[in-house]
């Protein structure tokens, strides 16, 4: 450690990193007194200690309160995943205490195939391994994660992301490719075993999600490109349940969903994945960790070599399905 650093880890205590996050959550000077039960003149001394530690004013004061600059809103963050960080190894400690060899904390969307693929061949691997998965938006998972709360994240790289100044904080281990699928019902049998182009699906009836999804929009822009109007849906929805529910029981749907989605309908069971071209690339799922410099737990290399052989079963699957 260079001597700044040493000076840091001498002088500080966590309840000036707990301090750290209250005055960044709470406005006023008060408010943090009171959420971590102290006199406002000892939040006063400990913010001039955390300040003398870093050699650099963290926090603007006004008379509307409070608030963190750049520096002091960078520290925040390392505060938060700190102690994030402590928390989760207590849970990990009394979870080993009762047997368990390690402790897994994953991020995904509420929708994915992979995702319960891999932690079923994890398990295969570490028999004695637990998995917590939060589900959740992307982008707010990416946030978990920065924080300390979770180990991994796997989702989509939306141009959300790739815009937001998180992109360097995070370390990506792996990419899998996405694409534009069209489901129907297996009891529809005027289309199976039939290859379409986007046009000649131009009057079916769909399922599709908002105008503001990303599937959406590359449904929309596949039928512009092939010089159709695209199709107003007969129902829109974004719920998962609710599109795989009203497409089993009327079989004159279709519904347009990303790769994902696909996978974890068709597994359901009474929906095919329609071949349709030309091939509608969709942004790539990633497996992010926190670019953080440290070496990775052997449960979390294990998971991402489990997240990329559930891929490359997948993609082949994919390529025998096409052949036929």
């Amino acid at each position: 450690m260079d001597t700044k650093t040493d000076r840091l880890v001498r002088t500080l205590r966590l309840r000036h990193l707990e301090l750290l996050v209250a005055l960044s959550e709470t406005p006023t000077m008060r408010g943090a007194a009171a959420r971590l039960h102290l006199s406002q003149p000892a939040i006063s001394k400990m913010l001039g200690e955390l300040e003398g530690c870093f050699g650099a004013r963290l926090f603007e004061r006004s008379h509307q309160g409070i608030q963190a600059n750049a520096l002091g809103s960078s520290a925040v963050v390392r505060a938060r995943a700190i102690l994030h960080e402590l928390a989760r190894a207590t849970e990990d400690v009394d979870a080993m205490q009762r047997g368990v060899t390690a402790v897994l904390r994953v991020g995904a969307p509420s929708v994915t195939a992979t995702v319960p693929a891999a932690i079923v061949r994890l398990r295969e691997r570490l028999p004695g391994a637990a998995v917590q998965l939060r589900e959740g938006r992307v982008h707010e998972l990416i946030h978990r994660l920065l924080d300390g709360e979770l180990d991994c994240v796997f989702g989509a790289i939306t141009p959300e992301l790739i815009s937001s100044d998180l992109i360097p904080l995070l370390e990506p281990v792996l990419l899998l490719k996405d694409e534009l699928c069209v489901l129907a019902s297996t009891a529809n049998r005027r289309i199976a075993g039939r290859t379409f182009k986007w046009a000649d699906l131009q009057t079916a009836q769909w399922v599709l999600p908002p105008k503001e999804t990303l599937v959406r929009q590359a449904f929309m822009t596949v039928f512009l490109n092939s010089g159709v109007t695209p199709p107003v849906p007969v129902i829109e929805a974004m719920s998962s349940v609710t599109v795989g529910t009203v497409l089993r029981q009327d079989p004159s749907l279709l519904c347009a969903v990303r790769l994902e989605h696909a996978l974890d309908e068709v597994a359901r069971g009474g929906v095919h994945r329609l071949a349709v071209g030309p091939r509608v690339d969709l942004p790539s799922f990633g497996l992010f960790f926190r670019r953080d410099g440290l070496e990775r737990t052997a449960i979390l290399t294990a998971f991402a070599d489990a997240i990329r052989s559930v891929g490359k079963a997948n993609t082949v699957r994919d390529k025998r399905r096409a052949k036929h």
